[in-house]
């Protein structure tokens, strides 16, 4: 490739919207290019990069047996309305009428339509197992599309899905999957961990997601660095913090808090430990008539430590909040407690509120919390002694770090993430989409369904989140646009350089080497600033004071260590360092 033939695009300055470090430098790189909020085209260098993930994650789900498949962009409204989606999705799901007032969708995914095509093509046990991928543009109509194409609103995406005759053969075409990404991140180069996951709007029995490790991740997880445990931070299990509760010590009393809404604030004024407090979270879950009017609503009060944090995954888990909660209005507060939120407690409350408490509160003692009454509150707060026990104790709260592991190995500690890859076991579309086979005896039995995806377009972004530098991108090689780029000094006035240059760029492209020359005859700063910002790998630097001497200049973009090496060697050294997969 001749970068006079290709098109490269750089800029000095990324636009003033971009707020991450790979938004930034995929512009500045001419990877991408901006059409409306969180829709980009897809310039030639970055292109290349997606071809390039694209391939390895074909390989991989080829050698764990998948097929590729290629399924529509726009979908009818029927099959969404036959899974529920239709009506539990909001508006990120794009809807549109044809011309003839029929309802279609712009896939954000393809569950309803690879179930339709199995249930129709898929009738013997002598089929299954089966897996079908395709990679295709997806559109989700994200409130407030940000970070480039890490949450954009169209994108590309790597979706499969597994079908098979029970429960085990499932588990078993859902840990082929989780293997297969695990050698797909691990040959783009990428330091990733996968993390026990929640099943969220796709449903399912087990879930875990790919997370490529990154500063600026959205995602926390919470792992222990002397065990495997890993988990996103909504699904990590929070143990309790004390082993048992003990007797009261302090008479229960109430204290004037004027202007302490705060537990960090209650405990300033009390001298004590934000420990010793309680927070009181106030939930709603709203009555419905057989007409889904709503008739009245349910109080619930969840109680937390004062220095932890509600985790709503967990909380709508919980039976009775599973199919729906919201945070209770002031009024419906004002209604239960008699008294504004910032001073709310379990005890003294106007009507019967559910009582749900977090298993490190469950075991304080002499604790803190909210009097019902305005610029009050109650210490020396006790179960049994003071108010009856919780209605139910339950893991309400995010861990921390510093909590014990789960499995028992050690204690939790916290880093951020970018999810890349999700996998899903036992989904619920066999069963709403009439999924059956024929099994040996001739009877009808349900498919058994998993859903494993991968966000190809956001790997360009969470790649360059772990690897940048000041000058702009640092590669892995894999996916690199180019693997080399060969920089001539004076290319177009120096005969002996173009030669040089002209003749390792044959030999090298010849051997299967994904190299570009730079013949652009540019200056060796602006050339060199060009190649660091976009990224390549490995730079050969050709010019007539080293050619005197025989040699060109080797330099990896990671070091940028410039290395001196005979002419008759350089194309076997480049060959072997990227057959080594270096640097």
């Amino acid at each position: 490739m001749r970068a006079s033939a290709f098109f490269i695009s750089t800029l000095r300055e990324a636009p003033a919207d971009a707020e991450v470090i790979s938004h930034r430098l995929m512009v500045r790189a001419g990877m991408i290019k901006k059409l409306a909020a969180g829709i980009y085209s897809y310039l030639p260098v970055g292109l290349r990069s997606i071809r390039k993930i694209e391939n390895i994650i074909r390989e991989e789900m080829n050698r764990a047996g998948a097929i590729e498949l290629l399924m529509p962009v726009v979908q009818p409204a029927e099959l969404w309305m036959e899974s529920g989606r239709w009506f539990k999705m909001g508006p990120e799901l794009a809807r549109l009428r044809d011309r003839h007032e029929r309802d279609f969708i712009i896939q954000p995914t393809s569950e309803e339509v690879i179930a339709d095509i199995v249930r129709e093509q898929v009738k013997s046990y002598k089929q299954l197992p089966v897996n079908f991928y395709h990679i295709q543009t997806k559109f989700r109509d994200e409130r407030r599309p940000r970070f480039g194409l890490m949450r954009g609103r169209e994108f590309t995406m790597k979706d499969a899905y597994s079908f098979d005759r029970d429960d085990a053969s499932g588990m078993a075409s859902y840990r082929a999957m989780y293997e297969a990404y695990e050698r797909i991140f691990a040959r783009m180069g990428l330091r990733f961990r996968a993390v026990a996951a929640d099943t969220g709007n796709i449903g399912g029995q087990a879930s875990h997601e790919f997370q490529v490790i990154a500063d600026t991740g959205e995602d926390a997880i919470a792992y222990c660095p002397t065990s495997e445990y890993a988990a996103n931070i909504e699904m990590a299990e929070a143990m309790p913090l004390i082993a048992g509760r003990q007797p009261p010590a302090d008479a229960l009393r109430k204290v004037p808090t004027p202007g302490r809404e705060r537990c960090e604030d209650v405990a300033e004024l009390l001298g004590l430990s934000l420990e010793r407090t309680v927070k009181s979270i106030v939930l709603a879950v709203d009555r419905t008539d057989s007409a889904g009017r709503v008739t009245g609503s349910e109080i619930w009060l969840l109680l937390i430590r004062g220095d932890h944090e509600l985790n709503e995954v967990k909380a709508g888990k919980l039976a009775g909040l599973r199919d729906g909660y919201r945070f209770a209005t002031e009024a419906e507060i004002r209604t239960a407690f008699g008294c504004r939120p910032g001073y709310l407690g379990p005890i003294g409350t106007r009507q019967r509120v559910k009582v749900i408490a977090d298993r490190t509160v469950a075991n304080m003692s002499d604790f803190v919390c909210g009097a019902n009454e305005e610029d009050f509150h109650l210490a020396g707060v006790n179960w049994v002694r003071d108010l009856p026990e919780p209605d139910q104790v339950a893991d309400l709260r995010n861990v921390v770090a510093g909590d014990p592991s789960p499995d028992g190995k050690g204690v939790l500690a916290i880093q951020r993430g970018i999810e890349v890859g999700h996998v899903f076991a036992g989904l619920p579309y066999a069963e709403s989409m009439r999924l059956t086979f024929t099994d040996e005896g001739g009877q009808q039995s349900p498919v058994v369904m998993g859903c494993y995806g991968i966000g190809v377009t956001r790997l360009l972004g969470a790649a360059i989140e772990q690897n940048h530098d000041e000058r702009g991108i640092i590669w892995p090689q894999p996916i690199a646009p180019f693997s080399l780029v060969i920089c001539p000094v004076n290319y177009r006035q120096s005969e002996a350089v173009r030669q040089v240059a002209d003749r390792l760029h044959e030999e090298l492209e010849s051997a299967g080497v994904d190299v570009i020359i730079d013949d652009r005859g540019e200056r060796p700063g602006s050339m060199f600033a060009d190649w660091e910002l976009i990224g390549v790998p490995h730079r050969l630097t050709i010019g007539e004071r080293g050619l005197k001497s025989g040699q060109v200049e080797y330099a990896d973009r990671r070091s940028l260590q410039a290395t001196a090496v005979a002419v008759s060697d350089a194309a076997g050294l480049v060959a072997q360092k990227i057959a080594a997969g270096c640097p």
